[in-house]
């Protein structure tokens, strides 16, 4: 079985994804004309604007959300992972990833405001598999990325999570994985058949402020050991273009470093997957204009890659912990790094850390799943029982798992849902383009850009007027 998955990873990411990732990345980024740099600073304006609009939430909240699903255990166990397997190169290759992927991000979710429609509810409701569906008329492709959708976040994604938590409590308090995974499952069990909602409220709490409190963990270390940042540098872009061994073996390729690097670094920001554009269409934009909520959504990839990610590794690559030949990865890793720095109070912080991220991220993974079922058109109380019963499978499995197994899997369904919702980027790049020209045209002559269908009449039929017009409902 590992044999079989491991073939099979190897034919997605060596030869198809890592060219269609970075393809699409530099296609995107040139008729941007490097949006994601000459425009960084325009990202954080949309930020400051707030809605009364009770059909959609801020571009703040918007933001907010999708951070809560990148910035999770991708960015603790996946870039420990990475180190591993490839080296400190990877992490050069993570910033290439996400400077690329910002632009790619800033379409993806430019797209999913501009084909968004008005719900059942009369909220507003869109992601990739709308723009698909209207911009492309390709429902079956649209479906099928649904589907895709439903088995990466409603399963695979959440057997991760899993894996995270159970290596953690592991290491923090030597607790067996079978019986970490058991109250996992209770946990999330409790959770999505609609019971401990004091115990959701309060994970929706202390995750931002966990959040905030690693990030500010890592600058403190690394403000400790600033004399030493200038090799580490160094050794990260030496060793990206396979200039210096280190750690001997595949450590020191760089074929390794890149492959790792672009994997885990697109695994945690997952510009060009689809998922974050399920939000990002929930989101009335301030100014009025779909390429407004495009480089609001920008700034979540810098956030996880350039920010949370480089942490992470930085912290490990202190620390002196990461060998090749110890079997120390994923999650364990960092946990070990950060004993380093703080003695034993850094093992239990990341216990802490990582339960909060991770059951957090399941719960937010379930109600994506669930909103691709809705879209699927499979809302009876069956379809939903069915889903939290499969949800509660992979939980279970993913706790008890290898970390090598887990992460496996979820780079084949992750492949393959990205192919699909890249092909539709590379299809629906003219009316990107056009969108993002119309708002910078704009914002040149006045201070608040607002959005005119009339403007774009290739594209008038497939988007909803009554959001896109200057009578809009």
């Amino acid at each position: 079985m590992n044999e079989a998955i491991s073939f099979v990873n190897n034919i997605v990411w060596n030869y198809v994804l890592v060219y269609i990732l970075l393809g699409v990345g530099i296609f995107v980024t040139f008729r941007l004309r490097f949006i994601q740099i000459l425009y960084f600073w325009e990202m954080w304006r949309g930020l400051r604007a707030k809605t009364g609009d009770p059909k959609g939430i801020s571009p703040f909240q918007a933001l907010a959300i999708s951070l809560a699903s990148r910035v999770g255990t991708g960015n603790i166990a996946g870039v420990a992972l990475a180190l591993y397997l490839g080296g400190p190169g990877t992490v050069f290759w993570m910033w290439i990833v996400a400077l690329l992927g910002m632009a790619t991000a800033h379409a993806e979710n430019t797209l999913a405001q501009l084909y968004k429609v008005h719900g059942t509810d009369g909220r507003y409701r869109g992601g990739p598999a709308f723009y698909i569906a209207r911009g492309l008329n390709a429902p079956r492709a649209a479906i099928l990325f649904s589907l895709c959708l439903v088995l990466n976040f409603g399963l695979i994604f959440n057997a991760v999570q899993a894996n995270s938590i159970a290596d953690v409590m592991k290491g923090a308090l030597d607790i067996p994985k079978v019986t970490t995974a058991v109250v996992v499952v209770v946990l999330v069990a409790l959770s999505v058949f609609g019971g401990l909602r004091n115990i959701v409220k309060v994970v929706q709490v202390v995750m931002p402020m966990m959040s905030l409190a690693y990030f500010g963990l890592a600058v403190g270390i690394i403000v400790a050991n600033y004399a030493i940042l200038p090799d580490l540098v160094s050794d990260i872009v030496s060793s990206a273009f396979g200039l210096r061994e280190v750690a001997g073996g595949v450590a020191g390729s760089m074929a390794a470093a890149v492959m790792n690097g672009v994997k885990r670094g697109f695994f945690s920001n997952e510009a060009g997957m689809g998922s974050a554009p399920n939000i990002a269409a929930v989101a009335r934009p301030v100014p009025h204009h779909p390429a407004s909520q495009g480089l609001v959504q920008s700034l979540g990839v810098f956030i996880d890659t350039i920010l949370i990610c480089t942490a992470t590794a930085i912290i490990i690559l202190l620390s002196g912990v990461l060998q090749t030949d110890t079997g120390v990865n994923g999650v364990q890793l960092t946990q070990k790094a950060l004993s380093v720095h703080l003695g034993w109070g850094g093992t239990y912080f990341m216990a802490v850390a990582v339960f909060c991220f991770a059951f957090a991220a399941i719960l937010g993974n379930y109600t994506y799943a669930e909103n691709a079922m809705n879209y699927l058109g499979a809302k009876s109380r069956f379809s939903r029982t069915l889903l939290r019963c499969l949800v509660l499978v992979a939980t279970l499995w993913g706790a008890t798992s290898s970390v090598e197994m887990v992460f496996a899997v979820a780079d084949i369904t992750m492949g393959m849902m990205s192919v699909i919702n890249l092909g539709a980027l590379i299809l629906l790049s003219d009316a990107v383009i056009k969108v993002t020209y119309d708002y910078f045209h704009q914002r040149k002559v006045s201070a608040a850009p607002e959005f005119h269908l009339e403007r774009l009449p290739e594209i008038r039929g497939t988007v909803d007027h009554t959001i896109w017009s200057p009578q809009r409902a």
